[in-house]
Formats: C-alpha cells, sequence, structure tokens
C-alpha cells in the first residue's frame, strides 16, 4: 500500500515537473515573442524619430529616451567623438557627472572593449562599493553595460547603460542589446549628413541671408511643420549685365535692397535664403500656389521699379581705384526678375523640387521675366 502511494507521489512529483518544464517553456517563449515586438516597436519609434522635424541633437536624445522608456532602464547615456571631443549627447544622468562620462574611453577597463568591439559588463558585489570608472559618485549606479559604438568600422564613441543595483544586468539577454546597439549606430549613421549640413550652414556677406544649406536643416524643419508650401525661386537675371556696365558695387546694392525689400514683406514663418549668386528661394511654408501667385506679383511689380543707385559715400567708401569706373558707378538701375515656382509635399525630395526650378530658370530665354508654376 505505502509502496502504491509512493509511486503516485513520483508520478505526481514527475507529471509536475513535466507540467513546469512545459509552462516554462511557454513562458520563455511568449516573453521572446513580446521581446521581438518590443524591439520592432523601438525600431519603428526610431525610424519615426529620424523623421522628426528637429536637429540631430534633439533626435539623438529622443532615441535616448525612447531606450529608457521602452526598455525601462535606469540610466542611459549616449557619447559621441565629433572629431575634436567627447561630447555628451543624450544622457538622463545628472550633468554634474558628465565630465566622468564623456572620459569613459580613457578608462584601462573599456579600453580593451573599445579595441575590440565588444560589450563590457561591469558590477560591484556591494552595495558599499562603486564601480571603478566613478569618480565623484557612490550611490548612483552599482551595475553597468558598455557598449562601443562603430560606423563603418571606424570608432565614433559609446553607449552606456547603468542601473543602481548591483549584479542586475548578470541574466539580460545580450542579443537584444546588441540590436538595440546596432540600431543606435543606425540612427546615428543616417543622421550624420544633415548634422554636416547644419555645421556648413552660413550667412552671406551682403544680404545676411543664410545659404542654400539652410534649406536642407533648420528651413526644412520649419517648412515641414505643414503638409504642403510653396517654394519659389527667383532670379535677378539682368545681375551680370549691371555688374559689367555700370560696377559690381552698384550689383551688390541691387541685390541688398531686393533682399530687404523681400524680408520687410515676408511672414516670419516663411524660409528666405540666397540660394546662389543672383538666385534666391522663399519657402511659403502651409501655402499653396494659388495662395502666393498674387502676392509674388505685387512683390515683382514693386521690386523691379525700384530705382536703385549708390550715394556719394559708398562710392568713395568703394574699393575701386579708377576713376572712371567710380563715375559709371553713378547711374541708376532697376533690376529685372524671373520667377517659378512649384508645390512642395512634406516628406518629399526638397532638393528634388529646387533643382528643377533651377534648372527652370537656368534654361528660360536671357529676357524672360514673368512668374511661372510648374
Amino acid at each position: 500500500m505505502i509502496i502504491a502511494v509512493v509511486i503516485v507521489l513520483v508520478l505526481i512529483v514527475i507529471g509536475l515537473i513535466i507540467y513546469n518544464v512545459k509552462i516554462h517553456s511557454k513562458i520563455q517563449k511568449f516573453r521572446n515573442i513580446n521581446q521581438r515586438i518590443t524591439n520592432l516597436s523601438v525600431v519603428q519609434d526610431f525610424i519615426n524619430a529620424i523623421g522628426e522635424t528637429s536637429s540631430v541633437d534633439q533626435k539623438i536624445k529622443r532615441i535616448n529616451e525612447i531606450l529608457i522608456e521602452k526598455y525601462e532602464i535606469k540610466y542611459s547615456t549616449i557619447v559621441v567623438f565629433d572629431g575634436a571631443e567627447y561630447q555628451v549627447k543624450a544622457s538622463n544622468v545628472d550633468s554634474k557627472h558628465w565630465d566622468s562620462l564623456r572620459s569613459l574611453q580613457d578608462v584601462d577597463m573599456f579600453k580593451d572593449s573599445i579595441e575590440t568591439a565588444t560589450p563590457k559588463y561591469v558590477t560591484v558585489n556591494d552595495e558599499k562599493e562603486r564601480l571603478p570608472y566613478q569618480q565623484m559618485e557612490f550611490g548612483r549606479a552599482k551595475s553597468a553595460i558598455f557598449f562601443p559604438l562603430y560606423i563603418d568600422n571606424v570608432y565614433i564613441g559609446y553607449w552606456i547603460m547603468e542601473s543602481g543595483t548591483p549584479h542586475d544586468f548578470d541574466n539580460v539577454d545580450t542579443s537584444v542589446l546588441e540590436i538595440i546597439k546596432e540600431n543606435i549606430v543606425s540612427v546615428l549613421k543616417t543622421i550624420v549628413h544633415q548634422k554636416t549640413l547644419e555645421t556648413i550652414v552660413r550667412k552671406d556677406l551682403f544680404t545676411g541671408l543664410y545659404s542654400e544649406e539652410y534649406l536642407y536643416g533648420e528651413g526644412k524643419r520649419i517648412i515641414d511643420q505643414y503638409t504642403i508650401s510653396t517654394i519659389c525661386m527667383f532670379k535677378i537675371i539682368n545681375l551680370q549685365k549691371i555688374n559689367k556696365e555700370t560696377c559690381r558695387e552698384l550689383g551688390n546694392k541691387v541685390i541688398t535692397k531686393i533682399s530687404e525689400y523681400i524680408k520687410e514683406n515676408i511672414s516670419s514663418e516663411y524660409v528666405f535664403v540666397r540660394y546662389m549668386g543672383p538666385k534666391f528661394v522663399i519657402a511659403f511654408s502651409g501655402v499653396d500656389t494659388n495662395a502666393v501667385a498674387g502676392f509674388l506679383n505685387d512683390i515683382k511689380e514693386k521690386l523691379e521699379s525700384l530705382n536703385i543707385s549708390l550715394t556719394d559715400q559708398e562710392i568713395q567708401e568703394s574699393k575701386l581705384e579708377v576713376t572712371e569706373n567710380k563715375k559709371e558707378c553713378k547711374g541708376v538701375v532697376r533690376a529685372k526678375l524671373n520667377f517659378v515656382i512649384s508645390s512642395y509635399y512634406k516628406g518629399t525630395g526638397l532638393e528634388e523640387v529646387l533643382k528643377k526650378l533651377e534648372e527652370y530658370l537656368d534654361t528660360a530665354d536671357a529676357n524672360e521675366s514673368d512668374i511661372t508654376n510648374i
């Protein structure tokens, strides 16, 4: 009887073990599926962050926020080398600790990680201990994983995630973290071109207007706040003639007068830049072409009626040394303008629209002075 009871109990225990194993397997499978869903969600959020109308630095900060929110990371910091120094691009750690966080490449325990392009996990065993790289911090982080970041085999910085609990990352799925790291690299690689454009933006000497590059960075951020906008490009078609038959100083005066008038008469929501040489661009954010045509007609009529000349003082202050040329500079000229406009839709190629407008102006009849919608 006792033997029978023991056998039954053993069978029950074996059955429970098999049941628990199956349950554990199902739970693990569910966790893996849930993790994949989370990863897909994070990737989608990353893509949305890239597409947001914001600067590169704002996008990186948003990416870090997504990591913290989705994976419940206590501390997350992204550090990037800009060619001159390491900069904390995104972090939820108090800024008073950033000096040590942007110097981790100098810490011996992380040097090997950088050289071998492998992550480094560090932790303490006691709450009273501190991580070796922490100089002024005793209670903030007790465990951390350091990920060096590479773009096309070129080291560009690192991502470090930290926890206030010892051994908190002992059982973390490193394959998931590798996917996150690769997503961070993909984002940094995607937006590096935008950063280049933001860096090379300059202002024109005569007009104080931003250059063409502004359109692809901050300018696009402003324009893309609306679904549809009108892009206008115009050309001072007789500028070369003014420079040749009078003097370049008078040609410069024509450019500044036209720029000043337009700046004073358009909304601050519109983007106005000197595109190249005699060509300028006005982006009418959130306005369709039909609404722009009448306004441009008025602008064109007013600009072409301006009598532009140099004052005696401006002539004397010019760098001209030949007396005859200075006499020619005393003439009065009027600008002749050719306008072309086109619709731009958010999310499409702004550079393609500009290329199309420029090609039209460059191939138009030398005497064409009109407003054309293409």
